[in-house]
């Protein structure tokens, strides 16, 4: 069975001898689908999935975990919609240099999962060496700093990209910044061609009275902050309110309301920040109000995030029963049927917390069809309003609103930038001239600022093999440049414009001073909180 933690990256289909885990890559709900599923009428539990799974999300039907003994169904009930048909394995594709070319050089711009994916394809070719660039000390992006502290699985995956920046042909210069330390134009003198993959470090604003009012914070700055990222250790949110609000119906929406309405005691084994589990430790929140714009049919959260506030010990899931319907208009609008596979759970989940009555010290209460309209107060925010379609408005008291609608890329010196729809014009990776729609020479990207924020961490790994493909599609057709500069070169370069330079052995020491703290005190890992812990580590002080 497949559960909660899948990453979707597919790793799991290849090893299939009889082919029975669906949706597969080119399949037509692939890119959409919430996670894989294996055909229970097929499986001959063999196991090779389970090993090959990165995240450790795959477990024998007499192994599943009581929390997680939905998954029978869902899986099963999958094929039940989905009747299995062709199990013809898919065609292994091996990638390998052009005959004529013995050396190729690729710059990396960013260490998360897209980058990642596209740094693991690369370098498994003979000829191919790869620069993994990295703003911040430490590499893995948000699977580091994004991913809610108690999904253990599903930062697993962080192993198997941290041996493939152990690759001889792959070098890390991390604590380097593109556009202060080194530019795009000086990353093609030495490199062949150059993949961004920096992600999405900006949010989507409300565009409302007050939305820059002290207490109003995007799900991105309080992510960040409780998964200790060093640009927001220094951050405190006020906790001192019994209710929170979340605006926002996506995962991040729910991550951020669990951790609010959880114990701190909850997260004290994991990798949250400790900063963040004092500040847990001394709150005062006992409602988290989760608030969408429309009804429960367009809702952005998985199936398996909202079976996990279901299952949340001490907290209720609750709903007002007049904002749970589901209109006929809603359902054709979604291309959706009452029936419709996941949808008809996610409603029973929702419908029954419209039901329940409260009896626990803390709860998280599912909103919809609710604008934002406005947050109240003069230096601080004290209320958010909430407004219904006809115009009937109601004020919620509360010292705490995070944003949680989106994140949107940010530009790059030296690299075009879509401002309105927020990503890097490109061509199935290749980055385009905004003018004349032209690939320009060498120039790629991958990830969030390629395709926008969408998708889970294994989504990347489609993503990032398509901008791999037009890369050495250009190579093998001579469209990618020749660098003047050589690779020696240029580390002597980033090393003596950055002295403090985080390498492949600094950031080793890194692991071993954060997981050697959490193995002192039974923790996962205790992270090192800002630049300067992280780089007196690195060198071993």
């Amino acid at each position: 069975m497949i559960t909660q933690a899948c990453c979707n990256d597919a790793s799991c289909v290849a090893v299939c001898p009889v082919q029975c885990i669906r949706p597969r890559p080119g399949d037509s709900d692939f890119a959409t689908t919430e996670q894989l599923y294996i055909d229970p009428a097929t499986c001959i539990d063999c196991g090779a999935c389970a090993y090959e799974c990165p995240v450790d999300a795959i477990f024998p039907e007499e192994d599943l975990p009581p929390p997680l003994a939905d998954f029978r169904d869902i899986n099963a009930d999958y094929f039940a919609l989905h009747p299995l048909e062709d199990v013809r394995p898919l065609p292994v594709k091996r990638h390998r240099l052009p005959d004529a070319t013995t050396e190729f050089r690729v710059a990396v711009i960013g260490a998360g999962p897209s980058a990642m994916y596209a740094v693991a394809e690369l370098s498994e070719m003979v000829g191919v060496s790869v620069t993994v660039l990295e703003r911040t000390p430490t590499p893995l992006g948000l699977l580091r700093a994004g991913v809610a502290p108690d999904h253990e699985g599903t930062k697993l995956i962080g192993e198997r990209f941290s041996r493939v920046l152990q690759r001889p042909n792959v070098e890390c210069l991390f604590n380097v910044e593109v556009g202060r330390d080194v530019s795009v134009a000086e990353l093609l003198i030495h490199h062949h061609a150059v993949i961004c993959a920096v992600g999405a470090a900006d949010d989507r604003k409300l565009g409302i009275p007050g939305e820059d009012l002290e207490g109003s914070v995007s799900a991105r700055e309080f992510v960040a902050w409780y998964n200790g990222h060093p640009d927001y250790s220094d951050r405190h949110f006020d906790l001192s309110g019994k209710r929170a609000v979340v605006i926002g119906n996506g995962n991040v929406a729910l991550d951020v309301a669990r951790v609010l309405a959880r114990p701190a005691s909850a997260y004290e084994k994991t990798t949250m920040s400790d900063v963040a589990l004092e500040a847990l430790r001394g709150s005062a929140i006992e409602e988290v109000m989760v608030v969408g714009r429309r009804g429960q049919v367009f809702g952005a959260y998985s199936t398996a995030e909202l079976l996990a506030l279901e299952r949340l010990p001490g907290v209720d899931l609750l709903a007002y029963p007049a904002e749970v319907s589901v209109t006929d208009e809603e359902l054709v609008t979604a291309g959706l049927e009452e029936s419709s596979f996941n949808f008809a759970r996610r409603r029973g989940v929702i419908d029954a917390a419209a039901r329940r009555t409260p009896v626990s010290p803390r709860r998280i209460i599912m909103r919809y069809r609710l604008k934002p309209t406005a947050l109240i107060g003069e230096d601080a925010v004290r209320g958010v309003v909430l407004t219904e379609a006809d115009g009937t408005s109601e004020a919620v008291e509360t010292s705490l609103v995070i944003r949680a609608v989106g994140f949107r890329a940010r530009s790059m010196p030296g690299i075009p930038f879509d401002s309105s729809a927020g990503i890097i014009p490109n061509d199935a990776g290749r980055i385009v001239d905004p003018d004349t729609g032209r690939p320009l020479p060498g120039l790629y990207c991958a990830g969030w600022v390629k395709r926008g924020p969408s998708g889970v961490i294994g989504t990347n790994r489609t993503d990032s093999a398509e901008t791999v493909a037009s890369l050495l599609e250009d190579l093998a057709d001579g469209r990618v440049p020749q660098p003047v500069g050589s690779s020696t070169d240029f580390a002597d370069l980033i090393r003596s414009r950055q002295p403090y330079l985080v390498d492949r052995a600094g950031w080793r020491r890194i692991e071993e001073a954060e997981l050697g703290a959490g193995a002192a005190t039974g923790r996962t890992r205790v992270k090192l909180l800002n630049s300067a812990d992280l780089l007196k580590a690195a060198r071993g002080a």
